[in-house]
């Protein structure tokens, strides 16, 4: 007897949609959404049999603190206590676009209802296994908001892009490495963090000029 059908990625969902629309002008945005999660699924399988049980206990263990964007407000209380006027308006400026990012992709986006990944029929080893949450698997609120304030902080204090970069970068894949998302989760709130933490830097510059 077969296990469950495990969930489908969003891309798959919305080609159905759209399939059930009927018309030959969507064809082609059909194909492309099947080639997505065609991709999606093979990305999430591989990075599952990766042989690194070395990196099981490290990336189980960022996953679990990057949760409620604890590390970003490390830094930027950080930054608000020893880093001066600059070091505050980075940290002013960071915080802000977790706020803006958090509000957006833990709510509307949220609302495609994508179930995650169950990481048992999927093969990922329960070594490296942290909480399954509740929400909705689509996007990644932990590489939005990780990709937010890497983006908006560094516009300010550029020293800190290439630190913070990597370290937003770990969480994100740590996400994927431990089973609570699909590679497309991520890349999608990775992309949107990005746009935000941009808006909110660019928001403050100006606003700071006046």
């Amino acid at each position: 007897m077969s296990g469950p059908t495990p969930p489908e990625p969003v891309e798959a969902l919305l080609a159905k949609g759209l399939e059930g629309r009927g018309s030959p002008r969507l064809a082609g945005v059909v194909r492309l959404l099947r080639r997505l999660d065609a991709v999606d699924r093979s990305a999430y399988r591989v990075v599952a049999e990766l042989n690194t049980p070395w990196l099981d206990e490290p990336l189980r263990r960022a996953s679990d603190f990057a949760n409620f964007s604890k590390p970003w407000l490390l830094v930027a209380g950080g930054l608000a206590a020893f880093g001066g006027a600059r070091g505050r308006r980075a940290a002013l400026t960071g915080v802000a676009a977790i706020g803006v990012t958090s509000l957006l992709v833990n709510q509307p986006m949220k609302l495609a209802a994508r179930r995650r990944p169950r990481r048992i029929e999927l093969g990922v080893p329960e070594s490296r296994w942290v909480g399954m949450p509740s929400s909705a698997s689509f996007p990644s609120g932990h590489s939005a908001s990780a990709a937010a304030f890497c983006v908006a902080t560094s516009a300010v204090v550029p020293e800190l892009r290439w630190p913070l970069r990597v370290s937003a970068a770990v969480v994100a894949f740590s996400r994927v490495y431990t089973g609570v998302h699909y590679p497309g989760d991520v890349l999608v709130g990775a992309s949107v963090g990005a746009g935000l933490g941009r808006a909110s830097s660019t928001l403050a510059s100006r606003l700071g000029h006046r």
